[in-house]
C-alpha cells in the first residue's frame, strides 16, 4: 500500500522507528502513534519506503 502523501510516509516512518526501538514510542503523537499500534511492521515499512517525488505534503480527506 503506497503512501498517499509526504506527510502519511513521514508517519509511517517514525512509527516503524518506534516499533524497532520501544524507547521512542513515548515521543509520537498523532497518526504515528495510531500507525504504530494498528499496523505490522512490515505494512510500515511498505509504506515509510515509497518514492515521495511527485507526492503533495498533504492529502484532504
Amino acid at each position: 500500500m503506497p503512501a498517499k502523501s509526504k506527510a502519511q510516509q513521514k508517519a509511517a516512518g517514525a512509527a516503524l522507528a518506534a516499533k524497532r526501538d520501544p524507547k521512542k514510542k513515548r515521543t509520537l503523537k498523532g497518526a504515528s502513534q495510531e500507525m504504530l499500534e494498528s499496523m505490522s511492521e512490515k505494512e510500515l515499512h511498505d509504506l515509510a519506503s515509497t518514492k515521495h517525488q511527485g507526492k503533495p505534503e498533504h492529502v484532504s480527506k
